[in-house]
C-alpha cells in the first residue's frame, strides 16, 4: 500500500515542508529586511535612508516575480521540475549564509542569490504538485493545493516570531541566519523525500537532448555574465544608484507591457472574442499593480510605522515590531476557507459574484485598510503612539483583499487568454505582481522619519492618498463590471 499524506500522495508532504521552510526563510527575511536596512550603523543596521530602503526593497521583491520567468525557462528547457526546485533551495542557502555575515557586499550578494533562487523553485514547485495526480484527478488535485498553500502561510505565520525577535532583539545577521536555517531544514528533508515524487522524465529524442544540451550551456553562458555583473557591484567598479534603477524598471516594465499589448490586440491576429479577452486580461493587470502597490506596503511603510510609531509595549516586555508582520499569514489560515465555502454558496444560488466584481471588492478592502492607517497617522501626528491593534485591522483587510483578488485573478487569465498565448499572460499577470512591489518600495520614500518629525501630516497624506485612489480604482472597477463581465464571458463560452 502507498503511502499518503491526508489521503493524497506521499510526495505531496515532500513538497509541502519543502514550500513551508522555503516561505517561513522568505517571509522571515522580508520581516527584517526595511528595519535592518533603515537601522543606523550605530545599531548594527546600514543606515540608508527610506527612499533608499524603500527602492531596494522594491527592486528585491520585483525581481521574486520576475525571475519566475525564467525559473520555469530553465524547468522546461534545462534542468526539469525536480532538479529545478533542489538547485532554487541550494541558491537560496547560500544567499542566506551570505546575510549572515555583518558586511554591506555579503548582504547584497546573499539578497540577489536568494531572489535567484525563489524565482528558480517557486514556479516549479507547484508545477510538481499538480503532477502527483492523474490528469482525471481534478477534485483531488484542487484539494491537494489547498493543503500546499496551507504549507506556505503556515511557514510565513511562524517564521517572523523567530526571526523578528532575534533579528532586532539579538543581532540582525542571528535573524538572517535563522531565515536560512529554515530553508536548509527544508532543503535536507527535499532530498531525503525526494523519492515520493514523480521520477523525471527520461530523454529519448536525440534531438531534444542535445537541445537542452544547448540550452544547458545558454544558461551557463549566462551565469558567467551575472557572476561577473556581480562582481563589478561588489569590487564598487560599477555603481548604480538604487532609486534611479528603481523608477528605470518601472518605465522597462510599463513600456514592455505596452508594447505587448499592443502587439497581441493589433499584430497577432486574434478573433474578436480573444480580443476582448486580452483587452480584460489588461483591466485585471492594471487592478493588480494598483492592489500590491498597497498590499505590499506591509513589509515596507507599515513596518516601518510598526517600529517607530507603534506601542509595542506588552506589560513590561516590548516585542519586536516584526511579530506584526505574522498577521496576515494567520489572516489566510482562518478565512480563506470561509470566503471559499461563501462563494461556493453564492454560486449555488446563482449570486456569485463576477470576476471584475471580486477584483473591486479586493481593491475596496485595500482602500479600508489605509483609512483605518490615516486614522493611526492621525494619532501619531497628535504625539501619541498608536496602539497594534490599528495595524492588525489593517493587515486582516488586506488579508481580505488578497483573498479576493489573487486566486480570481489568476483564475481569470488562466480561463480568459487565447491558447497560443496562455504562458505568457500568465508570466504577463505575475509581471504586474512584479510592477506593483516595485511601486511599493517607491512610495516608501514618504515614511521619512526626519520629514514626519517636520510635518507629521507627511504620513497622513501618503495613507489618504492610498486608501483615496486606490478606493477610486476599487469604485471604477466595480461600474465598469458589466462590461468586463460581457467581454470575460463570451470569451469563456468560446473557450
Amino acid at each position: 500500500m502507498n503511502p499518503t499524506f491526508f489521503g493524497h500522495p506521499r510526495g505531496l508532504a515532500t513538497l509541502f515542508f519543502t514550500e513551508m521552510w522555503e516561505r517561513f526563510s522568505y517571509y522571515g527575511m522580508r520581516a527584517l529586511l526595511m528595519l535592518f536596512m533603515i537601522t543606523s550603523a550605530e545599531k548594527g543596521g546600514l543606515g540608508f535612508s527610506e527612499e533608499t530602503g524603500g527602492a531596494i526593497y522594491g527592486i528585491y521583491t520585483m525581481m521574486v516575480y520576475m525571475l519566475a520567468l525564467p525559473g520555469g525557462w530553465i524547468a522546461d528547457n534545462v534542468w526539469g521540475l525536480r532538479r529545478s526546485v533542489f538547485y532554487g533551495a541550494c541558491i537560496i542557502c547560500l544567499g542566506h549564509v551570505l546575510m549572515a555575515f555583518p558586511y554591506m557586499e555579503t548582504f547584497f550578494v546573499g539578497l540577489l542569490l536568494i531572489a535567484i533562487g525563489t524565482g528558480l523553485l517557486k514556479p516549479n514547485i507547484s508545477s510538481l504538485v499538480g503532477e502527483l495526480y492523474a490528469k482525471e484527478e481534478n477534485a483531488k488535485r484542487d484539494s491537494g493545493f489547498s493543503v500546499f498553500f496551507m504549507g506556505i502561510n503556515i511557514g510565513a505565520f511562524v517564521a517572523p516570531f523567530i526571526t523578528g525577535y532575534f533579528g532586532e532583539k539579538v543581532n540582525w545577521h542571528y535573524g538572517f541566519a535563522l531565515a536560512g536555517a529554515g530553508m536548509l531544514i527544508g532543503l535536507v528533508q527535499y532530498k531525503l523525500s525526494e523519492k515520493y515524487l514523480p521520477p523525471a522524465p527520461i530523454e529519448t529524442d536525440r534531438d531534444v537532448s542535445e537541445q537542452r544540451k544547448k540550452n544547458a550551456r545558454r544558461l551557463g553562458i549566462a551565469t558567467l555574465l551575472v557572476g561577473l555583473f556581480v562582481i563589478a557591484l561588489v569590487t564598487r567598479v560599477l555603481v548604480i544608484d538604487p532609486i534611479w534603477l528603481a523608477k528605470a524598471f518601472v518605465y522597462i516594465i510599463v513600456g514592455c507591457t505596452i508594447v505587448y499589448f499592443c502587439y497581441l490586440l493589433f499584430g497577432a491576429r486574434l478573433t474578436k472574442q480573444e480580443r476582448n479577452g486580452v483587452l480584460s486580461i489588461l483591466s485585471f493587470f492594471a487592478t493588480s499593480v494598483i492592489f500590491y502597490m498597497g498590499y505590499e506596503q506591509q513589509g515596507s511603510s507599515l513596518n516601518l510605522f510598526a517600529l517607530r510609531y507603534t506601542d509595542l509595549h506588552i506589560g513590561n516586555f516590548e516585542m519586536p515590531a516584526s511579530w506584526l508582520q505574522a498577521v496576515p499569514a494567520v489572516g489566510v489560515l482562518i478565512f480563506a476557507p470561509f470566503f471559499a465555502w461563501l462563494w461556493l454558496w453564492l454560486s449555488k444560488r446563482n449570486i456569485d459574484p463576477a470576476i471584475p466584481v471580486k477584483l473591486s471588492f479586493g481593491l475596496l478592502f485595500i482602500s479600508a485598510s489605509f483609512f483605518v492607517m490615516t486614522g493611526a497617522a492621525l494619532v501619531v501626528a497628535q504625539g501619541q503612539k498608536a496602539l497594534p491593534g490599528w495595524l492588525i485591522v489593517t493587515y486582516v483587510l488586506n488579508t481580505f483583499g488578497e483573498i479576493c483578488l489573487y486566486p480570481v485573478g489568476l483564475s481569470a487569465v488562466k480561463k480568459l487568454a487565447p491558447q497560443k498565448f496562455a504562458a505568457q499572460l500568465m508570466g504577463v499577470w505575475f509581471l504586474s505582481l512584479a510592477l506593483g512591489n516595485l511601486l511599493a518600495g517607491l512610495l516608501t520614500s514618504n515614511m521619512s522619519n526626519e520629514r514626519i518629525q517636520q510635518d507629521p501630516g507627511v504620513m497622513v497624506n501618503l495613507f489618504l492618498f492610498l486608501a483615496i485612489g486606490v478606493g477610486f480604482a476599487g469604485i471604477t472597477v466595480f461600474v465598469l463590471s458589466k462590461k468586463l463581465r460581457f467581454a470575460s464571458s463570451r470569451v469563456v463560452a468560446k473557450i
